[in-house]
């Protein structure tokens, strides 16, 4: 597809997201900003796994360290969003630092499995330490301030919020992408030891690429303690990392936007298989089986594919 139709259907898309927030009911607002907030966490989370080859099964600690780091200063410190925002993001970003400062010296199945394990432990940390994280109960109460100046307490208000920070993010996201660091992460996913014998160091871009990754769950955490008004001590279970991936496989490892699409096919599956059974995580499985197999690199690679095809197969386009 050319850049033109590229940019065409991202204006669409922008402008389908403004008419949702003016004229769409309560319910699809909601629903159109669960997807928005899991897409923020997918695209950060792909940089990671997607365009440097690292598998985390941790990155629900990160989204929870941004759930209860905005959580605790807005019950505690300050009801600024903003500011709440802020602390969120550079809590998961530090904790990021933390994890990945351990992890990144090992790689495939042992870096899985570090990450899983110092996720485990902050889960257990927050199921805890009942005095500052309200243990099983999660935090509560948590307010909408208004936002220079501007109110967000209710769903209607809040919603273009959750917008301008899933445009900043997608736009980020792009950015570091095409940038020369985006360009290393991918020659480390491709043969980290050649991109190390040119004299990359190979563990600092992994690090980078874990933080800034975690920054992302971090402000998706954020923004869905806003929304829910409480901060959930589950968000930190391994289970909830497990979305972002099967989010990235369904979209399209391989492609900027496999995890915008995979967001929309999860969020909006789950929503209606759980109307008809409570088995929702069987079917929703036979599903993404049906989607792996049929359509090699998610939906948005296998469609990339098909189009590539298509276009060599035209008078002249194998050139």
């Amino acid at each position: 597809m050319s850049r033109a139709g590229v940019y065409l259907i991202y204006g669409l898309a922008a402008l389908a997201l403004v008419a949702i927030g003016l004229f769409a009911g309560r319910f699809v607002l909601y629903l159109t900003m669960r997807v928005m907030l899991l897409a923020i966490f997918a695209l950060g989370y792909n940089l990671l796994l997607g365009r440097t080859g690292l598998l985390s099964f941790g990155h629900g600690a990160l989204y929870a360290a941004g759930a209860y780091g905005l959580g605790l200063f807005n019950l505690h410190v300050s009801h600024d969003p903003l500011l709440g925002l802020l602390v969120g993001v550079a809590f998961a970003a530090l904790i990021a630092l933390i994890i990945g400062f351990f992890c990144v010296r090992q790689t495939e199945i042992y870096f899985a499995m570090l990450t899983l394990a110092f996720g485990m432990m902050f889960f257990s940390l927050i199921w805890n330490l009942r005095e500052v994280t309200g243990g099983d109960d999660g935090l509560i109460g948590i307010s909408r301030a208004p936002l220079l100046g501007l109110p967000i307490g209710r769903d209607y208000q809040f919603y273009f919020l959750v917008l301008a920070c899933f445009a900043l993010a997608v736009w980020v996201i792009h950015r570091i992408r095409g940038s020369a660091f985006g360009l290393v992460l991918a020659g480390i996913r491709e043969n980290h030891q050649r991109t190390s014998f040119a004299g990359i160091p190979v563990k600092n871009y992994r690090l980078a690429a874990f933080v800034v990754s975690g920054a992302f769950a971090g402000l998706a955490g954020s923004l869905a303690t806003l929304l829910e008004s409480n901060a959930n001590p589950f968000s930190a279970h391994w289970s909830h990392s497990a979305e972002p991936v099967l989010v990235s496989l369904m979209g399209g490892l391989q492609t900027f936007s496999g995890p915008l699409v995979g967001s929309v096919i999860f969020v909006v599956l789950r929503e209606v298989i759980e109307r008809f059974t409570e088995n929702w995580m069987l079917w929703f499985g036979v599903i993404l089986l049906a989607i792996i197999m049929g359509l090699r690199g998610g939906v948005m690679g296998g469609l990339e594919k098909r189009l590539g095809r298509a276009r060599a197969a035209r008078p002249g386009g194998a050139s």
